[in-house]
């Protein structure tokens, strides 16, 4: 595949993907989240050019999405720890069902084609985006968060969305904490906490789920997880990681709440043009 591609390509993807990694980490300090909703579309991207069959395409670029979210999701947690905010208990409660959730979605994966991916990833992107839009954190369900039971499913939901969609969970998890009256700072701090812990599994399954086809695959792929995407992207969006945190602490939120739901909009209305017209 990079056989047929010129040095000028090479040169305009890797700056794509290094741009790509400056926007993760700024929003997965931010807003708590691992910035799947950048990293998917660029890769996708990415791995069109370079020829990657479009039945294998969404799936590589799940699985390289959940491996590059580690090294932010660890930056973004340990930033947020420094300011106290993160609640351990929530962490603890979803720890177990998100894992259980991630294989789950990573089995799936394995065994659908790759518009169903697109399909589940155009409606959480357009479900976080129009929430971000709304900037409506005082809709409530409760004032305090529910029991052991529905916190455990909650984790599962969470695990399974991501792994389907190749996020943290972070938007997900900071969604469902404002709905429970936790305060901003709080829920995107707490869901910084559960980011670190699904992509690990996530990127486990994702790797075997694509072994039997890396003869597809771009070189230096580990199953549905491209080495290179990792490399390109990883250490940039780590690095930025800490100044979105601290941003988050300092700045208003309104106009990044606005920017992010119209990006990831424009995210969604792409995936679902492929869907319809390829």
């Amino acid at each position: 595949m990079l056989a047929s591609i010129s040095t000028h390509d090479i040169v305009m993807l890797a700056g794509a993907m290094l741009a790509g990694g400056v926007l993760t980490g700024l929003i997965a300090g931010m807003l708590g989240i691992g910035g799947g909703g950048v990293i998917v579309p660029v890769l996708y991207e990415v791995f069109g050019v370079l020829g990657v069959d479009d039945g294998l395409r969404m799936q590589l670029c799940v699985g390289t999405s959940l491996a590059i979210i580690i090294p932010t999701a660890i930056s973004s947690h340990n930033a947020h720890m420094k300011k106290g905010a993160v609640l351990p208990g929530v962490v603890r409660s979803w720890r177990v069902p998100a894992i259980a959730g991630i294989l789950t979605g990573s089995a799936i994966a394995a065994v659908v084609a790759g518009w169903v991916l697109q399909a589940v990833f155009v409606v959480v992107i357009s479900l976080l985006g129009l929430k971000s839009l709304l900037g409506r954190n005082d809709i409530r369900i409760a004032e305090h968060l529910p029991g052991p039971g529905a916190m455990r499913a909650y984790g599962f939901v969470i695990g399974l969305a991501s792994s389907l969609v190749g996020i943290s969970g972070g938007g997900i998890a900071t969604n469902i904490l404002l709905l429970y009256g936790v305060p901003i700072h709080a829920a995107v701090a707490t869901s910084a906490g559960i980011g670190i812990i699904i992509p690990i599994p996530g990127v486990i399954g994702y790797a075997v789920a694509g072994w039997p086809h890396l003869s597809q695959l771009p070189p230096f792929s580990v199953g549905y997880v491209s080495v290179i995407g990792f490399v390109c992207i990883a250490p940039v969006a780590a690095l930025v990681a800490p100044f979105g945190a601290r941003l988050a602490h300092r700045l208003g939120r309104r106009q990044l709440e606005i920017g992010f739901g119209l990006f990831l909009l424009l995210v969604a209305s792409r995936f679902l043009a492929a869907i319809v017209w390829g």
